[in-house]
């Protein structure tokens, strides 16, 4: 929210300059986002007056000016806008101005006529995005005199984070109320107006949903000139708060809902039909906004209707078909009062984010609405004249808000704070916020006002007290509470661990989101059920991810498009599964490698950095199973997945259990996403997470086995080397099993050192050569020892796999 310095001080006297300010409101809660000057710099820019203005005699677009700054000969300038006329008092930027984006003031010669300055509009000085003519200032603008002043360009301008649960703090009187309890100083405000009803014209308003609208105040204005110019102050404010200026009815409810946090809407009387009711919507109910959307409302969304149908989107946006123009003279104010949780989460339904909306949703003070009005009248009279008639209030008392006190222990508020106050300073302080305070025998009973819907337990007091009082003023002090130390099982490897070992293989950690494009996921996985986003940030950001990988192949494009060839990516958090109508929440590790195998580097020749493939993230695997001290529990098992290449994919077991899986992306995907080399993608299960937070028994893939003290042998090995020719189709896995299964615990090692095919190898078969190391513990093994096994080796090899020795 932006808050122009000089509008907060019509409300408190501020004792502070604006960064001073902006530090203790920001140590009160409310953080400064931002201090700005009201307009960027420019020099050399003075109020003039047009003394006279007369066609070019080159060009008729153009005029030529005489124009007085208060001193001297008038200057003469050729300015290109309609508007340029005699009597006028405008910007204008003398020869050697410097304006805001760098252009600088010359004397020229415009089709002949020499120009000697320029006239300038509120976009050319920063002061607006577009503008349809040269700035127009008031009657009693000082001619000469500089803009900066005239207008106070220099007013510092606060941006400030308003938290969700602050919606009172959402207006100027907001922060009055926040810097005189800082201050301690009242909150003034100007003074209200008094007015006389000057017709007796009224609209009556029915409240079909008392619960969702308890209150509702109108009042008809008759006679509004809505073509009028809105003041350059009340626009120039409007400007500096983030609001642009449209026409004075709607220029006022918005000045009134930034000044006063009450919401208000203007309606043209002569196309409403009727009396007005507040009622909820019809199933499917059509309404047009003013923005041209046409929405269906649902049963629990409030309308403003009349005769005809709804008028408007209640607390959100009205309709278009009742909309205030250039040409309304007649007008309906609504001001309202609409409890949060009427309008909370309605506009999000649409996409819609409106200033009203906020608002209501945070809690509007149920008790401002006639003051609101009364403000509104005062300040469009004065500028598009009309005739207002009664207000009219209409409510149900029983619907509205009421606080409750909230009692505050004298020895909680100690406890927590760590500091002990002053009884009558606690007073003070809550008094201070509005609130009624009464003492009890263990403190106070506080009643908030009617605008803090934030304040409804004790803590609530507490954080008031604390934060008006000072963080700053509460000493630092030991905690006076045992230590108490999770549990560490040996079981459980440390997040760190097994991250650092990722990142020492070249790969850097990533962070996406936990929710991802429905698109992209269902391409991945056709066939898992994602949970859909009632209310997503983004309609490519709308369900929660089944898997880390649909977040690290966006990751991975994204660093393509930025010229990295070689990507490694992890990233360590959780994916959401709906199973049997259950949503489990799995503790995963993934990641993804795409480009050249190596570094570029002068040691490696280029044609040697070859894309990385699938035995290279294996790799990476295995070191990292390595630290479970159980590397070979881990067996790779060939398997498809709808979105990996078919044939470069495997499931990955732990003792037969799986726990993960391991493969190259598809190619259709890799043409699909644009990518240069095709990705290689891991994903492992690290635990599954209960709803009550708790792990449960789950075959973890890192989980560490504890080690076991194991004899060393004192007698020596024996190596027996072997060619076994086996099927294409046996995976290196099945032939050591068989091996280690019928060596049993005499084979201490076995080392691939070759793989052949070529001639004296059948097609459709491979030779695998394969280093045995036997050992005994108690005793040295004999050639007929090692002979035996060999034979019982070769001779399951025969029949389990079909295998044949090669000699």
């Amino acid at each position: 929210m932006k808050v122009p310095y000089s509008w907060l001080a019509e409300w408190v006297d501020v004792p502070w300059e604006a960064r001073e300010l902006g530090s203790r409101l920001t140590m009160a809660g409310f953080e400064l986002d931002a201090l700005e000057l009201a307009a960027p710099e420019f020099v050399q820019v003075v109020v003039a007056e047009i003394l006279c203005a007369e066609r070019h005699p080159q060009a008729d677009k153009l005029q030529v000016c005489r124009v007085s700054i208060g001193q001297g000969e008038p200057l003469q300038i050729v300015c290109g806008a309609s508007t340029a006329r005699a009597g006028l008092k405008t910007a204008l930027a003398t020869v050697g101005a410097k304006l805001p984006g760098g252009l600088e003031i010359k004397a020229a010669k415009l089709r002949g006529v020499e120009s000697f300055g320029m006239l300038c509009s509120a976009k050319e000085l920063g002061l607006a995005e577009t503008s349809a003519g040269i700035l127009e200032l008031a009657a009693d603008a000082p001619v000469g005199g500089p803009i900066r002043e005239y207008l106070e360009l220099d007013e510092p301008i606060l941006e400030l984070n308003i938290t969700a649960n602050r919606g009172d703090a959402m207006s100027i009187i907001g922060i009055a109320r926040e810097v005189a309890a800082l201050a301690g100083t009242k909150v003034t405000g100007p003074a209200p107006v008094e007015f006389v009803a000057g017709h007796p014209d009224e609209i009556f308003v029915s409240l079909d949903a008392p619960a969702a609208c308890p209150k509702f105040v109108g009042c008809v204005i008759r006679g509004v000139n809505n073509r009028a110019t809105t003041p350059l102050r009340i626009r120039e404010r409007l400007r500096r708060a983030g609001v642009r200026s449209i026409s004075p009815v709607v220029d006022v409810t918005n000045y009134v809902m930034l000044e006063l946090g009450q919401p208000m809407h203007a309606y043209d009387l002569g196309k409403l039909r009727g009396e007005i009711r507040v009622r909820l919507a019809h199933a499917g109910e059509p309404i047009t906004l003013l923005d041209g959307k046409t929405i269906e409302a649902a049963p629990d969304v409030l309308l403003i209707t009349d005769n005809e149908g709804p008028v408007g989107l209640a607390g959100i946006m009205g309709g278009q078909r009742t909309a205030v123009s250039l040409e309304t003279t007649d007008v309906f104010l609504e001001v309202a009062y609409f409890p949060p949780a009427a309008i909370m989460g309605r506009a999000r339904r649409w996409g819609l984010l409106t200033d009203a909306a906020q608002r209501f949703e945070r809690g509007v003070d149920p008790t401002q609405q006639e003051r609101a009005m009364e403000r509104a009248i005062a300040l469009l009279r004065p500028i598009a004249g009309g005739s207002p008639g009664p207000v009219t209030v209409t409510q149900s008392q029983d619907h509205l808000p009421k606080r409750a006190a909230v009692p505050l222990r004298r020895a909680q508020l100690e406890r927590l704070l760590g500091l002990a106050l002053d009884a009558d300073r606690v007073r003070n302080t809550l008094e201070a916020l509005q609130m009624r305070v009464v003492p009890t025998a263990l403190g106070w009973e506080a009643t908030p006002p009617a605008y803090r819907f934030d304040v409804t337990i004790e803590a609530d007091l507490i954080e008031e007290v604390a934060r008006i009082v000072g963080f700053d003023a509460i000493p630092e002090q030991d905690a006076l509470v045992p230590q108490r130390f999770r549990a560490a099982p040996e079981a459980v490897p440390l997040e760190h661990t097994v991250l650092e070992a990722l990142a020492m293989r070249g790969y850097q950690e990533a962070i996406t989101f936990a929710f991802v494009a429905p698109a992209l996921q269902m391409r991945l996985f056709p066939d898992v059920p994602g949970i859909a986003l009632s209310n997503p940030i983004a309609s490519d950001l709308s369900v929660m991810r089944v898997s880390l990988w649909p977040g690290l192949l966006r990751a991975a494009q994204e660093n393509q498009r930025r010229q990295q060839d070689r990507i490694r990516l992890f990233e360590h958090g959780a994916r959401f599964v709906v199973e049997d109508g259950a949503t489990r929440e799995i503790d995963t590790l993934s990641g993804v490698a795409c480009g050249p195998r190596l570094p570029e580097q002068w040691g490696v020749p280029r044609e040697t950095r070859t894309p990385a493939d699938f035995y290279d993230v294996k790799s990476d695997l295995e070191a990292l199973f390595v630290g479970t001290g159980a590397r070979d529990s881990f067996t790779f098992e060939p398997a498809s997945l709808s979105c990996l290449h078919p044939g470069r994919a495997a499931r990955v077991l732990r003792q037969g259990r799986e726990v993960g899986f391991i493969g190259e992306l598809h190619p259709s995907l890799v043409r699909e996403l644009d990518f240069t080399y095709s990705p290689v993608l891991f994903e492992l299960n690290l635990g599954e997470w209960s709803s009550v937070a708790d792990r449960r028994d789950f075959a973890a893939a890192l989980s560490v086995e504890k080690p076991q003290h194991r004899e060393i042998s004192r007698f020596p090995q024996v190596r027996r080397d072997i060619a076994v020719v086996v099927d294409e189709s046996v995976p290196l896995s099945a032939l050591a099993d068989r091996v280690v299964f019928t060596a049993s615990t005499l084979l201490q090692n076995l080392r691939v050192f070759d793989v052949y095919r070529g001639p004296g190898v059948e097609t459709g078969r491979k030779s695998i050569a394969l280093g045995l190391i036997f050992q005994d513990i108690s005793r040295t093994l004999t050639d007929d020892d090692v002979e035996r096994l060999m034979a019982s080796i070769v001779a399951d090899l025969r029949v389990s796999l079909n295998a044949k020795i090669r000699e």
